[in-house]
């Protein structure tokens, strides 16, 4: 008798405990959740309330959740993960790009102009800016002002390259800018010359910006339509984070955006290092803002890139024994030095671009005076980009806790053409993952977008496959780099957040943090990785709020 009222005491103990429990306004059950939390790395169901998770568990305990006014999403046994963070974009140039005339699968001289005739048509008394065109496509011929001017005479023309390190103007942006064969060579640009001096219209690195400086800034409404068009993109990509490379500008269109409840994205904004200043006096230190908008890292550029052969190496190019690459004029005049020791004094986090082995060990060698000279703090310095190190480099990134920032779609892209450019020796270790996760360095991912595709599926793709877009490496381009699906997917998310301070609130399924959640078509860690590329995003959720949910799932 006494055992059955201890049973019955206990019964009625659970039902009040029960009783008690929160209802969670939204429940996903029969999933393959994979949670990126080491403690709980599977589960079946999630349960939300407001906009964080609560619970995560199997069906049965997080059913206990739902009350009358739940919303319960049966995710009929498809692959649950948090939501991807990009951790390197131009998201409000890729929304004007979408806007922009289309260069980038341009095949041949006669198609690129055509493009062009065909938008100046559409487009009359309007710069014609984006294009991302790559010349390799049509053999590596750079194009000319020749191609358009025919059809763009009242027109100007200012269109770059895919990477953004080079680009084609017309002869009337070449006569706004003031550009003639009298124009000197700007530090850290080049302005690509014919054989009789007279400027081709190529324009690379800082003498890009001659062009930049006529070019009409655009309104504050047409960079908030800019930015819709690229949240539409992000939230079927599955994207619920981003670290986007901006300004000021951009950031008063994301705080708009805000307030009207229109942002479908938590972004990570990075400010010119140019500015470190402006934040300083604030006293704004790394990170700073709410929920949804945050700054307090600084973007700075060290070198160009591969592909207009512009980023800094240690030893001549291949392609051409004349050029090692360039650096900037912030690294040339020292700003870069006195910009980026100050900053840090400030707080501020430092996220540089470097391409070339060169570069890269430049930078390196700056966060090593910073972290003599300035007071020790969580500074979780930041190598955008990091293609191409130096075999002695990988222990610098650890010893320094600095966090390599890739894009592993350009492996893909890049890899048709690289060992063209540099040679295969220094190509082992370009995009080198597999050395970065060995020697213990923080790798995080993300696009690039606009000069590569914004897509996280992609990026995985890429990071385990290695394949190129040309199809002339099934096995993988310098397959020893490969790395596996779930470190790809960590890199994309947890990873990112960490990039961002920001790993205790999102990157994992884990009760407290945000819900922020995509739902995949199949589930990539037991696909050939080949059939990764074709995965859709079924759903994507950020803060608990379903953001899209594509046909396909019902």
């Amino acid at each position: 008798m006494m055992r059955i009222k201890t049973l019955l005491g206990l019964l009625f103990l659970q039902q009040i405990l029960f009783a008690q429990m929160p209802k969670a306004d939204l429940i996903f059950i029969n999933g393959k959740i994979w949670t990126v939390d080491k403690s709980k790395p599977v589960a079946q169901a999630i349960a939300v309330l407001g906009d964080k998770i609560i619970a995560v568990g199997s069906n049965s305990e997080i059913k206990r959740y739902a009350g009358k006014n739940t919303e319960v999403v049966d995710l009929k046994g498809n692959l649950m993960l948090p939501g991807f963070i990009d951790d390197h974009t131009h998201f409000v140039s890729g929304g004007f790009q979408l806007m922009s005339v289309n260069l980038r699968d341009a095949k041949t001289p006669e198609e690129f102009a055509r493009r062009i005739k065909e938008y100046a048509e559409k487009n009359p008394n309007r710069w014609i800016t984006g294009g991302d065109w790559d010349h390799e496509l049509w053999g590596g011929e750079l194009p000319r002002k020749e191609w358009i001017d025919r059809y763009t005479q009242n027109v100007p023309v200012f269109v770059t390259r895919y990477d953004g390190h080079m680009g084609l103007a017309n002869s009337l942006a070449l006569k706004l800018a003031g550009i003639t064969r009298e124009t000197p060579d700007p530090p850290g640009g080049l302005i690509v010359r014919d054989e009789n001096g007279e400027p081709t219209g190529i324009l690379k690195d800082e003498a890009m910006s001659l062009v930049y400086k006529v070019i009409p800034e655009p309104t504050l409404e047409e960079r908030i339509n800019a930015i819709k068009l690229a949240l539409e993109e992000a939230k079927k990509l599955g994207l619920t984070g981003i670290h986007d490379i901006g300004t000021t500008e951009d950031l008063r269109a994301y705080q708009e955006l805000y307030k009207r409840g229109e942002l479908t994205l938590r972004v990570y904004l990075r400010l010119p290092i140019s500015q470190w200043e402006d934040l300083a006096k604030l006293g704004i230190e790394v990170p700073f803002g709410n929920d949804f908008i945050r700054i307090g890292s600084l973007k700075a550029f060290a070198d160009g890139s591969l592909g207009s052969m512009t980023a800094l190496f240690f030893e001549p190019y291949d392609e051409n024994p004349n050029t090692r690459g360039l650096a900037t004029d912030i690294v040339i005049d020292g700003r870069l030095e006195k910009w980026a020791i100050e900053a840090d004094k400030a707080k501020l986090q430092l996220s540089i671009h470097a391409i070339g082995d060169s570069a890269n060990s430049l930078v390196l060698t700056l966060f090593e005076k910073i972290i003599e000279k300035n007071p020790s703090w969580d500074r979780r310095f930041r190598i955008e980009h990091a293609q191409h190190i130096h075999p002695k480099d990988f222990v610098r990134f650890k010893n320094l806790n600095v966090i390599a920032s890739m894009q592993p779609y350009h492996a893909i892209d890049d890899g048709r053409w690289a060992e063209k450019r540099i040679g295969k020796e220094r190509c082992k270790t370009s995009y080198a993952f597999r050395t970065f996760l060995d020697a213990g360095v923080k790798l995080c991912f993300g696009s690039d977008w606009n000069v590569a595709p914004l897509s996280p599926i992609l990026g995985i793709y890429a990071a385990v496959t290695r394949q190129t877009l040309d199809g002339k490496h099934p096995g993988g381009w310098f397959p020893e780099q490969k790395i596996s699906v779930e470190e790809a997917v960590e890199c994309y998310t947890i990873n990112n957040a960490y990039a961002e301070f920001a790993e205790n609130e999102k990157g994992s399924i884990t009760p407290g943090k945000f819900a922020d959640l995509v739902v995949l078509s199949e589930d990539i860690f037991n696909i050939p990785g080949e059939r990764i590329k074709d995965v859709k995003v079924l759903m994507t959720v950020v803060g608990g709020k379903i953001v899209y949910q594509s046909p396909d799932f019902k």
